[in-house]
């Protein structure tokens, strides 16, 4: 079923293209990103679309976490299962991959990847909000430079390395018991830097058992010894803790939105993670320059589903309780050599390794309290059944990356990447098939890249670019679940997918105004997916195309007036067979932003926020797509009002002012009833509604 674009939509994309093009960004020809070869570089000197989020904007928000940040300013598609006020398990689609998009959008803090080896989202709460500098987002595809899963594009969230002291303290209060706390302490001692930043978030939920709590600290030195030549160490640790409350059953808007599924009722997760970053960079003869970042890190999950007795209220029986470990930990080295050639260009040539390894255990028992000891946890595990997984995977690549200038405002640039990845994985479980299950495979995909950039006139840019991006499959794909038995079933490692992309875009800047965008358009073979109707992760036989236009844009339109604005109209659909013209599951067509700050006087601003997502089918097996309906759009709109004196603020801040009732994320699927039986039905995770937030930070 192919679907038609009405009349709101093309006048929703013509306003949002209005918004964008009397909008704007940042001045490009200042801006020094790395996202483009992972070396320092010009902004307009990158052909690719690059949206830089600045200290200040994430500090003018109305955010409250990073994926808030993500989706008010950068314009993404931000879905989750369990948002609330800390969007903990928050999911990033930035090239409309639908329900793959975590394994598609590649995570960097200070370039180093952050992205687990399963499909588990990132652990936004990891990172400090008041340790960010600035987030760079490139669109489109980038397996070139960073490998793996850079398919729909990357996020780069750089940490301070400002050498200027700051010594800062906020807290925030507000609806749903909410309490959220940053501090950063930052000082320099001759080219020594020092910085540590802590956070605290604490939220009681809006929906029934939606309760968390996070906290993260990070430490971070930095030795300069001259020019560009340093060396850093970053240690951080992390921990979270998450009720899950479930997906309401029906479609949205139906159902008690608060309420958490019957079986989800105490069911929490817990998450702990520390380990450290480092690297440093050192220019030699000349202007060539070497750099090496690492990290490692050390992971372990806690799950635990409570017993529950539907027999007090429903008299059908009991189910079980069930607890799960995971542990896992990850190291990644990445050397690289710049050389520059003057007027000529430059060559970059690169190297990357890691591994990451990852353990699991999950035992339940059936029917008895017996197991178990007062908070629910099993204890006894004689008689229980269980399960052990264990997964490896190790990366190595070799890239190169080659600039030349034709001609003084016209660059050439290419670039190829050869990367293998050995996988093993096994499963020990009474509830297969066949008893443990085992795998492992070598594979190798390539990437590459090239584009001609046009800087025509200062701040000005045009480029043109082809790429080819990768992805291997994720160690949770290489399993899936039988619908006839329920029994776990292994699929065998599949192939890598590989998307070919075509690019055009570019940005323009005035005194007052800019703006950037790009047209896009990709295919993909391979595309790695979940089948609902035979219950295994494939390899789509059928190709998979991803064409739109991406724009971006903001504008001092006085001295005390700034309106910024964005969106993406984009199409993910099948390109053949007998699902061809439908469209990926959840992944809307159209996205709109529009962003304002006034500033009354010098001590008094406000602002706000409008973010719009169109509708989007539920996620489901391609047999159902025709017959089902779709999720509906959604605006949502916040504002805040901001008071600040001598190093002192206040804001006070409303979320979804309109008390919109929304979900980002939902399905179709065979779902437990409460009395123990199973029925096909839709489901979605509601968004919370309107929220007041009061908040206070001091410069000391």
């Amino acid at each position: 079923m192919k679907k038609q674009f009405g009349s709101k939509t093309l006048v929703a994309l013509l306003c949002g293209a209005a918004i964008t093009f009397s909008a704007v960004a940042q001045n490009s020809q200042s801006t020094v990103i790395v996202s483009g070869s992972r070396f320092q570089e010009n902004l307009n000197e990158v052909p690719a679309n690059v949206k830089v989020i600045t200290r200040d904007e994430i500090a003018n928000s109305t955010s409250n976490n990073i994926p808030d940040v993500l989706s008010q300013i950068g314009g993404l598609n931000i879905r989750s299962t369990n948002g609330g006020q800390l969007n903990l398990d928050a999911t990033v689609d930035m090239g409309g991959f639908g329900p793959t998009a975590n394994s598609n959008t590649l995570v960097l803090v200070d370039g180093q990847r952050i992205n687990p080896i399963d499909s588990g989202g990132v652990n936004w709460e990891s990172i400090p909000m008041d340790s960010i500098e600035r987030i760079e987002i490139l669109q489109g595809g980038a397996s070139v430079q960073y490998g793996n899963g850079a398919v729909g594009g990357v996020i780069n969230i750089i940490t301070n390395g400002n050498r200027t002291k700051l010594n800062q303290a906020s807290i925030t209060y507000g609806s749903f018991g909410t309490a959220i706390g940053n501090a950063i302490v930052r000082d320099s001692v001759d080219q020594t830097t020092y910085q540590l930043t802590a956070n605290t978030s604490n939220t009681q939920g809006w929906r029934q058992n939606s309760a968390a709590n996070a906290y993260a600290i990070d430490g971070k030195l930095t030795q300069s010894f001259g020019g560009i030549d340093k060396i850093y160490t970053d240690l951080f640790y992390a921990y979270t803790n998450a009720q899950n409350p479930g997906g309401v059953v029906g479609q949205v808007g139906s159902g008690d939105p608060q309420a958490a599924k019957f079986n989800n009722i105490g069911s929490n997760s817990s998450t702990s993670n520390s380990g450290i970053r480092f690297g440093g960079t050192k220019e030699f003869l000349g202007t060539n320059i070497a750099e090496l970042d690492g990290y490692y890190s050390n992971k372990s999950v806690f799950f635990n589903t409570p017993y529950y007795d539907s027999s007090s209220a429903l008299a059908v029986g009991n189910y079980g309780s069930g607890n799960g470990n995971l542990n896992g930990w990850t190291l990644n080295l990445s050397p690289r050599v710049k050389s520059n050639f003057g007027r000529l260009g430059s060559a970059i040539l690169g190297y990357e390794f890691n591994q990451s390894n990852q353990s699991g255990e999950n035992a339940y028992s059936p029917t008895t309290y017996a197991a178990m000891d007062a908070a629910g946890k099993i204890t006894n595990p004689n008689g229980l059944r269980q399960s052990t997984q264990s997964a490896s995977i190790l990366n190595q690549s070799i890239y190169g990356i080659g600039k030349i200038a034709l001609l003084d405002s016209i660059d050439f640039s290419g670039g190829f990447r050869h990367q293998v990845q050995g996988a093993t994985a096994n499963d020990n479980s009474l509830t297969s098939n066949n008893g443990a299950l085992n795998g492992s495979q070598s594979y190798s995909a390539n990437a590459g890249d090239i584009a001609l950039n046009y800087s025509y006139l200062k701040n000005q840019k045009l480029y043109v670019k082809w790429n080819q991006s990768y992805r291997f499959p994720n160690i949770d794909e290489f399993w899936g679940w039988d619908p006839l038995t329920y029994k776990r079933t292994f699929n065998g490692i599949l192939k890598p997918q590989t998307t070919q992309a075509y690019e055009i875009g570019g940005n323009w800047v005035s005194n007052i105004v800019s703006v950037n965008g790009s047209i896009f358009s990709s295919i993909t073979q391979n595309e790695i997916r979940y089948d609902m109707d035979s219950g295994l992760n494939i390899n789509s036989e059928f190709n998979i195309n991803r064409r739109g236009l991406a724009l971006d844009g903001s504008s001092s339109i006085t001295n005390k007036l700034t309106i910024s604005g964005g969106g993406k109209f984009q199409k993910s659909v099948y390109a053949n067979g007998p699902y061809a013209g439908n469209s990926v599951a959840l992944a809307p067509d159209l996205l709109l932003n529009a962003r304002a700050n006034y500033s009354m006087n010098q001590n008094w601003s406000l602002g706000g926020i409008v973010n719009y997502v169109s509708n989007q089918h539920y996620d489901s097996g391609l047999s159902d797509y025709s017959s089902l309906n779709v999720m509906p759009s959604y605006t949502v709109a916040d504002a805040y009002l901001n008071y600040a004196f001598n190093g002192f603020e206040a804001k006070f801040t409303i979320k979804n002012i309109g008390n919109s009732l929304y979900g980002t994320t939902g399905g179709y699927a065979w779902i437990t009833n409460a009395n123990g039986g199973m029925s096909p039905n839709y489901f979605y995770y509601p968004s919370d509604r309107r929220s007041y937030f009061v908040s206070a930070k001091y410069n000391f």
